[in-house]
C-alpha cells in the first residue's frame, strides 16, 4: 500500500503539470476560438531557452524568466499567425494550421537543440516541501500544483469580473463584430497567446528535469493537456485542472502494477477516448432505439 500511496504522489508533479497545460489549453480556446495543438512546444521553446543559459553559467531565476519571455515571444509570434492569416477560417481549419505549427516549431526546436542530444534541465525549485505517511512531497511538486491552481483562479476571475476579459469574450465568440465596436481584437489576440504561452514554459521549466530532456518530448506533452482540456470541454477551467491533476496520479499508479508500468503513457489516450464515447452517448442511445 505504501508503494503505491508513493507512486501517486510522485505523480503529483506531472499531474500538476497537465493541469496547468490543460487549464492553458481550455484559456487559448476560449478567448481565440483555437484548440491549441501547438503550445507545449511553445512552453518546450521556453524550457530550453531556460536550460541552454543555464548551461552558459546565467543565474536559474534569470534564465527562467529569460526562458518565460522566450516562451511568450514564441506564443505570440504563433498567435500573430493564427490572428493574421486564420482568424475567420472555420475551426477544422485552425486546428490544421496548429497541427501543421506544432510539426514545424519541433523541427526547428529539434536542430536549435541538437536533435536528440540531451541538456542539463536544472531544478528550478529543489529540496522537500514535506513527507506525507512517509512520502517526501517536493517543493517543485508542490509549486506546479500551486501554480495551476493560482492560474485556473486568475484565469476565472479575468474572464468573468474584469472588463478585458468580457472583450476577450466577445472577441472569441463573434470576432467581426468584436472589431467592428471598437475591441483592439489583433492585440487582444496576441495577449491571450503571449500569457499562455508564458504560463507553459513555466510549467515545463519545473517539470523538464523529470521528462526525457529533448524537445520533442516536451512538445508531445501535448496530449496529456488536450486531454486535460477535454475532460472540461474545453470550457470548464475546474474540470481540466481536476482532470490533469487525476492523469498525473493515475500515471504514478500505473507505474507501480505489474505489466501496466510500460503503458502509463497511454493513460492520457485513454481519457481522450472515453470522454469523446461519453460525448456521443446520446447520439448512440438514439441510434439504438
Amino acid at each position: 500500500m505504501t508503494a503505491y500511496f508513493a507512486a501517486a504522489v510522485a505523480g503529483l508533479a506531472a499531474g500538476g503539470a497537465y493541469a496547468l497545460l490543460g487549464v492553458c489549453a481550455v484559456f487559448t480556446y476560449r478567448l481565440v476560438a483555437v484548440v491549441n495543438f501547438v503550445g507545449a512546444a511553445i512552453g518546450a521553446a521556453g524550457a530550453f531557452a531556460f536550460a541552454m543559459l543555464a548551461e552558459q553559467g546565467l543565474p536559474l531565476w534569470l534564465s527562467a524568466l529569460a526562458g518565460i519571455i522566450v516562451g511568450a515571444a514564441v506564443g505570440a509570434a504563433v498567435g500573430a499567425i493564427m490572428t493574421h492569416w486564420f482568424a475567420e477560417s472555420p475551426a477544422s481549419t485552425k486546428a490544421a494550421v496548429a497541427v501543421a505549427l506544432l510539426v514545424g516549431l519541433a523541427a526547428v526546436g529539434l536542430r536549435i537543440t541538437g536533435g536528440q542530444h540531451p541538456h542539463d534541465f536544472p531544478s528550478l525549485i529543489r529540496g522537500s516541501a514535506f513527507r506525507l505517511a512517509g512520502v517526501e512531497v517536493t517543493t517543485a511538486s508542490v509549486a506546479t500544483l500551486v501554480l495551476a491552481l493560482v492560474f485556473t483562479l486568475a484565469a476565472n476571475l479575468f474572464l468573468n469580473r474584469s472588463h478585458t476579459g468580457l472583450q476577450l469574450r466577445a472577441l472569441s465568440e463573434r470576432p467581426v463584430a468584436a472589431e467592428l465596436i471598437g475591441i483592439p481584437v489583433h492585440g487582444l489576440s496576441l495577449w491571450v497567446w503571449g500569457v499562455g504561452g508564458a504560463a507553459t514554459a513555466f510549467a515545463l521549466i519545473l517539470i523538464a528535469p523529470q521528462r526525457a530532456p529533448n524537445f520533442l518530448a516536451l512538445s508531445l506533452l501535448v496530449v496529456p493537456a488536450l486531454a486535460a482540456a477535454l475532460i472540461g470541454f474545453f470550457q470548464n477551467f475546474w474540470a481540466a485542472l481536476i482532470g490533469g491533476i487525476a492523469m498525473g496520479v493515475v500515471e504514478g499508479l500505473a507505474s507501480v502494477i505489474p505489466g501496466l508500468g510500460e503503458y502509463r503513457s497511454a493513460v492520457p489516450f485513454l481519457v481522450i477516448l472515453a470522454v469523446l464515447l461519453w460525448s456521443q452517448r446520446g447520439a448512440r442511445w438514439d441510434d439504438a432505439r
